[in-house]
């Protein structure tokens, strides 16, 4: 199941785009549309066809079905230098015997752009990315940081009309990747250019993305904000890997037009679940942490605490029910212990109903 491409009629168009390497299909009919200016994020596991994804927007890979248009103009198999894309690649691949200004300039040099200009665009791209006065600054002797932005200069410092990121951030340490992310979206802001993200980061995904399209085995299972994608998942694969989330079968009593009446395992008790699409067959009830609150054992469903994780201001418990089946709820630190028995009774949003087998 796919979602509506984001921003219809934008500004970098995907259409059907496809492409196998001998019998494995990486990237499979895989349409998006990307607004001017957006920010989009390529999220999944290893092997979903993010980084094939990027690779034929960047034209190093060529597709076997499917077409690429930026601006009204079908780049498809268009050179990549033709394409007018920069593109930050995973290891930032600075030359180390060249200082900060010459590795901005040195893709502006391959466009023949006169020095006086090239030194124009080289101190702009540089001050942009807030490193203004470090031209001659050897590279091994910036931070991690600091390399990073040295290399989203020299991609932009051609002046693209679509900025490519691969896995940008993989190789900073954790603190050094939060602080950089932050910095990252805000210049990303600032400079305005339509980018395309690849990441398996959720976290990065979500804070960089103006929108996030998941990915799963080259095909396209959703596409939307953030909150979109957290909220109202459209698949099973997309409920499980946004987030954390519990899955439980569940016999379905009866549905309304938009609410069906769910029978939990080892419980009489019924649950209602926002759902208006019409069931058939057999589901499994999709819960987050924060959708359940624990009460006193016999009110609610009644498990076994079997696990309290402290995260801070609250504490992760998994629950295992008297069928076996087992519910993460989060919760205040001291609410329950190890072996307690407790009652689960769902709050607010966050259940989901997906067909048992789906994702």
């Amino acid at each position: 199941m796919t979602s509506e491409p984001s921003g219809a009629g934008g500004f970098l168009v995907l259409e059907g785009l496809t492409k196998r390497f001998a019998a494995h299909l990486a990237v499979d009919e895989l349409s998006l549309s990307v607004p001017r200016g957006d920010i989009l994020a390529l999220l999944g596991p290893c092997g979903s066809g993010k980084t094939t994804t990027l690779r034929l927007l960047a034209g190093f890979e060529t597709p076997d079905a499917g077409r690429i248009r930026v601006a009204g103009e079908e780049v498809t198999d268009a050179a990549p230098a033709a394409r007018r894309f920069g593109m930050v690649f995973q290891h930032y691949a600075l030359f180390p015997h060249l200082d900060a200004g010459a590795n901005v300039a040195f893709g502006l040099e391959a466009q023949r752009i006169p020095a006086a200009e090239r030194a124009r665009r080289t101190a702009d791209a540089l001050a942009k990315v807030e490193l203004a006065g470090l031209e001659r600054r050897p590279v091994g002797a910036l931070s991690g940081g600091q390399q990073q932005r040295v290399a989203l200069a020299r991609a932009i410092a051609p002046e693209p009309r679509v900025l490519l990121l691969d896995e940008p951030l993989s190789n900073l340490d954790p603190a050094l990747r939060e602080r950089t992310r932050h910095e990252l979206r805000t210049l990303i802001r600032r400079i305005g250019i339509t980018t395309i993200l690849v990441t398996h980061e959720q976290e990065e995904a979500f804070d960089l993305a103006d929108h996030v399209a998941v990915l799963r085995a080259g095909r396209l299972e959703q596409v939307g904000t953030p909150e979109a994608l957290y909220q109202n998942p459209a698949t099973a694969f997309v409920a499980g890997f946004i987030g954390r989330m519990s899955a439980v079968p569940v016999r379905i009593l009866a549905q309304t037009e938009r609410v069906a009446r769910v029978l939990l395992p080892g419980s009489d008790l019924v649950w209602e679940v926002d759902h208006p699409e019409t069931l058939s067959g057999q589901y499994q009830l999709f819960i987050r942490p924060e959708a359940v609150r624990l009460t006193p054992p016999g009110a609610g469903v009644t498990g076994e605490v079997i696990e309290r994780r402290f995260v801070g201001a609250t504490a992760l418990y998994t629950i295992r029910l008297e069928s076996d089946a087992q519910i993460e709820v989060s919760a205040e630190p001291s609410v329950a212990g190890l072996g307690d028995r407790v009652g689960l009774e769902p709050q607010g949003t966050g259940r989901h109903l997906f067909p048992v087998g789906q994702g």
